[in-house]
């Protein structure tokens, strides 16, 4: 029986199981390494403030491949990541192992319900993981119950749409003119916590306290040159020109190229992006 019909999930993160045990899970695990080199940038600040020290139990939600795991199990000694994507976290695995990070585990879980032992983690990370659940609140109030007293959670978040390039030029091209669904305020998206107050709100109605919001912004890496990037952002976004005749979906694709080429440069090519660094204590 395949994983996504026995891991145990939430009805409302069935839709997201779907996709990330299914073939968008497969496409980022099959593009490990350049999803990873895309945010690298956040990565010294997003560990820093989770302030690791060796001993810690630390909880990855939204582990994806695995990176942040395995950078907080070379520190702690200690390390579970959680994901929904059977695909990534085969791939997370592999690259424990090759490290012998014996005390690098990996569980295909929805963190919404997943029964983790009470006070069984030190730190809770999600990097650009903690977007998609359908009720945040019962989502991080569970991640919540996971950790000690006093126990540190740090997230990496989303600015809103307009402050990232890599998403809002994508969707300016791909789109080609045609109005494109928008989710309501709060729905499961990579912009669902963009907004600071909602954070706040969130975390404290999940029972985290002392939650600070810092603003980030880094550039994205999308490729070595412009074809490089081109094939890889097709791979992830393609599925906006469903729809589309030949015609416009050549001229979409046009379109996609030139704002591509307009940011390349030596060290390839990059987008703008602007995040959320977001600290609480249970």
């Amino acid at each position: 029986m395949g994983a996504s019909r026995t891991v145990d999930v939430d009805p409302g993160n069935a839709g997201q199981l779907g996709a990330w045990d299914g073939a968008q899970g497969a496409f980022w695990a099959a593009q490990a390494d350049r999803f990873d080199r895309a945010v690298a940038r956040y990565d010294a600040a997003f560990l820093a403030a989770a302030r690791l020290r060796p001993g810690d139990r630390v909880l990855d939600v939204g582990c994806g491949t695995g990176a942040t795991t395995r950078a907080a199990g070379r520190v702690t000694g200690s390390a579970l990541g959680v994901d929904l994507s059977s695909a990534m976290l085969e791939v997370a695995r592999q690259r424990a192992a090759a490290e012998g990070l014996d005390g690098v585990r990996f569980e295909q879980a929805d963190a919404q319900v997943a029964p983790f032992p009470a006070e069984g983690f030190d730190v809770a990370v999600s990097r650009t993981g903690a977007m998609f659940f359908a009720d945040p609140v019962a989502a991080l109030a569970n991640v919540g119950r996971a950790l000690v007293p006093g126990g540190r959670l740090v997230l990496l978040v989303w600015r809103a749409l307009e402050e990232n390039e890599w998403m809002s030029e994508v969707l300016g091209a791909l789109s080609a003119g045609r109005p494109l669904p928008v989710p309501p305020p709060g729905a499961p998206g990579p912009f669902s916590l963009a907004d600071p107050g909602r954070v706040r709100e969130v975390l404290t109605a999940a029972g985290h306290r002392q939650v600070e919001v810092e603003g980030l912004a880094e550039p994205e890496w999308f490729g070595a040159d412009p074809d490089d990037a081109l094939t890889f952002v097709l791979g992830f976004a393609g599925w906006l020109l469903d729809g589309l005749d030949d015609d416009a979906r050549a001229s979409a694709v046009a379109d996609l190229r030139r704002r591509i080429e307009a940011h390349a440069g030596p060290g390839g090519v990059e987008f703008g992006s602007a995040a959320w660094l977001v600290t609480a204590r249970r």
